[in-house]
């Protein structure tokens, strides 16, 4: 079995001025992190710069989004090239607000997720259902869906992580209990054991998102497949190092 090294991802979502961003970051920087967690911080696309510069190097940044191309006329949109010029090698794609507040498709964020990849950017992928679907009872089919969509568009899964994200736990102060989200997670992984291959199963890192406190981090992270977190309202406090610091 493939050790799976813990990734804890912050997304900082449109949240933050250089003066707030700049005390948490000198936060993280003179915090002791658990140096067997990869940690990844989503700034604002104004920000990256600013974050990349700020940040210590042992920490990573993310964009929160991307476009499917390298250039053109598309206003407001910023392409991989781009972010990789800010000197940031991850983004975040498919989030629930980007699919649901944004009307984003399962097939744009296939094709963003094809173009970031081939501009050798690493990807955080995202999946996750509604409230709706889950007493639906279609929770499995629905991420199934998505998480196909994206794996038809990897090559190399070496550079993605897939982030489970119920839609009715993001920002709502409800959070999957860790046996609802080991339950999702090894059935992601069976999935793409037997629709990708048995290495990418093994080694691909599933990370869970949705209203992860410090209170209730160590609970999910001993879940043996939750290999993280993607924190949205917590990565900007204080708690964020003890997020990370979750398998200390």
């Amino acid at each position: 079995m493939t050790l799976r090294r813990f990734f804890v991802g912050g997304n900082w979502k449109m949240n933050g001025s250089r003066e707030s961003l700049g005390d948490l970051m000198k936060t993280l920087n003179s915090s002791g992190l658990d140096q067997n967690t990869e940690v990844v911080c989503g700034a604002p696309s104004l920000y990256l710069d600013f974050a990349r510069s700020s940040l210590d190097p042992r920490i990573g940044v993310a964009a929160q989004n991307c476009y499917k191309v390298a250039k053109g006329a598309f206003t407001g949109e910023i392409s991989p090239a781009m972010i990789q010029d800010c000197g940031v090698d991850w983004v975040i794609l498919g989030h629930s607000e980007r699919r649901h507040v944004f009307g984003e498709s399962d097939e744009l964020i296939g094709q963003k997720v094809a173009h970031a990849l081939e501009s050798e950017l690493s990807v955080v992928a995202c999946i996750g259902e509604t409230l709706e679907e889950r007493e639906a009872g279609t929770t499995e089919e629905v991420v199934y869906s998505q998480t196909q969509v994206i794996a038809d568009n990897v090559k190399d899964w070496g550079k993605v992580v897939l982030a489970y994200e119920p839609v009715w736990a993001i920002g709502t102060g409800k959070t999957a209990s860790p046996e609802q989200a080991q339950e999702v997670h090894e059935k992601l992984r069976a999935w793409l054991r037997a629709n990708v291959a048995d290495d990418v199963a093994d080694s691909v890192r599933i990370i869970y998102g949705g209203s992860v406190t410090a209170a209730n981090c160590r609970e999910l992270a001993s879940q043996d497949d939750v290999d993280g977190f993607l924190v949205g309202g917590a990565s900007l406090k204080p708690e964020f190092v003890d997020i990370i610091n979750a398998r200390a």
